[in-house]
């Protein structure tokens, strides 16, 4: 931290929550303006700005129950399902202002894809668990077209040579790291614009975190990537940019490098050095 942050921390109040870094792109893929989300009376998500941009990674930091991932369900409308939830504010996704109430959901879905915290492949077969979305949505029209959409996305996740010989077999008989890399490939099958990952990485061992954190990366040539991690080792590596949460508000969003060497706010310095969390 340098000296001439040191000085100003002691100046900022401690209630003090205003947005700082660049939290604004050219032309983002997705834009977030003046959010706020609350279940019922209680408001969870204050007044958030945000831009996403076109094949990046964002990584999205903040102590448990900041608010991270009720963000990140935002974006494809995953907080729909919650009954007592309400969701203010303008969320873009290029000119498609995806609470508009003409936006068919499942559609909205299949460009915003999402990976859960914990591995969930459908009680099916490998195949069908890759096929599921390309039948839901049209995205075939025969057998064999069907078949390369399927090998496709496994190659792509790095799976395909490992399963290649049991596709008929139960998904669930995959190990953990495996089956979450099909669930990667589930939700790439369907060509999304956009890939949402909340802790896709807490349920695996080091070496599956790491194939993970690799087919990250090389997704990020083809999709745009919000990812939610508790794992500021892992926001490092696998980001271009970071977005530091705490007690519902964005504190600071910034070029990854810059928020971990040099942040601009009290709250990030004190978050990525241990003082809070």
């Amino acid at each position: 931290m340098n000296t001439a942050i040191n000085n100003t921390m002691s100046e900022i109040a401690k209630e003090t929550y205003q947005t700082v870094g660049k939290p604004l792109l050219d032309s983002p893929k997705m834009s977030i303006k003046n959010t706020n989300v609350f279940y019922g009376a209680k408001q969870a998500i204050f007044d958030v700005n945000l831009d996403v941009g076109h094949n990046q990674v964002i990584s999205m930091i903040g102590p448990s129950g900041c608010g991270k991932s009720t963000f990140l369900r935002c974006l494809n409308r995953m907080n729909d399902t919650i009954d007592i939830c309400r969701v203010d504010g303008q969320l873009m996704l290029d000119d498609l202002n995806i609470y508009d109430k003409k936006v068919d959901v499942v559609e909205l879905r299949a460009r915003v894809g999402m990976v859960f915290q914990k591995p969930n492949p459908f009680p099916k077969s490998i195949y069908e668990n890759v096929a599921y979305g390309a039948r839901i949505h049209g995205l075939t029209d025969n057998k064999v077209e069907l078949d390369e959409l399927v090998e496709k996305s496994l190659q792509r996740c790095g799976l395909w040579k490992e399963v290649k010989d049991r596709l008929d077999e139960p998904a669930t008989g995959l190990s953990g790291g495996q089956q979450q890399r099909l669930c990667i490939a589930r939700a790439i099958a369907v060509n999304p614009e956009v890939i949402l990952m909340d802790e896709p990485c807490s349920a695996l061992d080091p070496i599956a975190t790491a194939t993970v954190e690799e087919l990250i990366h090389e997704l990020s040539e083809n999709f745009t990537i919000c990812i939610v991690t508790h794992s500021m080792q892992q926001a490092a590596r696998v980001s271009q940019r970071t977005a530091y949460f705490h007690l519902g508000k964005l504190i600071e969003v910034n070029d990854t490098s810059t928020v971990f060497t040099n942040p601009e706010h009290k709250l990030t310095e004190e978050y990525i050095t241990g003082r809070i969390g």
